[in-house]
């Protein structure tokens, strides 16, 4: 079994800890409370494409709040994965998610973070057309520019929720096999000591 380290951020109210309770619990609270400080939970999933691999991810579900910004690092650091949530009814959602994204890339480096970029709230977007004001396009560019992993998802439907998580999955097992791979095929630092000429015994004397 392979276990990674998962953190999920983004600003208060776009959904962070119902993505995270569906995902492991399966579950929707319309009335969820904000998430004070961070959140800890777990999941094992299996990779059925790679051998039945089994994947657990260890979840930091962060608050998004102003006041508890300054803890995020705290969660973050170390991790293997990172959610970026971004509520797709919010103008100015988006934009912030990015700016989760710029620190994540400034503080902790891309070489093997893997983030993935969401767009959740789907649900109210096939309710009213009207209210989806973050165009799918905008944020799927940006997202291919910067490496990152996209979806969009609905956490109140369950819609693309397990994707997010299959796919940050498969993309970590990757990773973690082409290092290895990488490694296996370093030549070894093992270096054979030349005889001394001062050694009686030396073959060279």
């Amino acid at each position: 079994m392979l276990q990674f380290k998962l953190v999920l951020l983004g600003d208060s109210s776009v959904g962070k800890s119902s993505i995270v309770h569906r995902f492991v619990k399966d579950s929707f609270d319309e009335f969820r409370e904000s998430t004070i400080g961070a959140a800890f939970l777990s999941r094992t999933i299996k990779l059925a494409e790679y051998d039945d691999t089994m994947i657990k991810f260890e979840i930091w579900d962060t608050a998004g709040q102003e006041r508890y910004k300054s803890l995020a690092p705290m969660y973050y650091r170390n991790a293997n994965a990172a959610l970026v949530v971004y509520d797709v009814t919010q103008e100015d959602s988006l934009a912030k998610a990015q700016s989760w994204v710029n620190e994540l890339k400034s503080k902790v480096g891309d070489d093997d973070l893997v983030i993935c970029l969401v767009g959740n709230k789907v649900d109210l977007a096939e309710e009213d057309s009207k209210s989806k004001v973050i165009d799918e396009d905008d944020a799927k560019d940006y997202a291919e520019q910067h490496g990152l992993i996209f979806h969009e998802v609905s956490a109140k439907s369950g819609r693309g929720v397990i994707e997010v998580f299959q796919n940050i999955g498969e993309r970590l097992y990757l990773q973690r096999k082409d290092s290895l791979a990488a490694q296996s095929q370093q030549p070894s630092n093992i270096q054979l000591q030349r005889p001394t000429t001062n050694d009686a015994t030396s073959c060279c004397v």
